[in-house]
């Protein structure tokens, strides 16, 4: 992906509007630090991150959860 340097931005912003327009993506970097990257807006959208709880109402978690296993617990380790 171009880089161009934020300076050179400003001075051909009509140049690169044409050019992201056209369908190019570059980035612009401040002293060589990437700042932001440019799109076209008909450029597809990046896919949803994918979130927790994507199994939300599926998994039952019994009641005496925290209390499986406690007597096997008890023989191995003796508490």
């Amino acid at each position: 992906m171009l880089t161009i340097n934020i300076h050179e931005a400003k001075t051909h912003l009509s140049r690169i509007v044409e050019r992201a327009a056209r369908g190019e993506s570059f980035v612009i970097a401040k002293a060589g630090r990437p700042m932001v990257r440019v799109v076209p807006l008909d450029a597809p959208e990046p896919a949803p991150p994918k979130r927790l709880g994507f199994l939300a109402g599926q998994v039952r978690v019994p009641d005496d959860f925290d209390a499986m296993g406690a007597a096997e617990i008890e023989h191995l380790f003796g508490a």
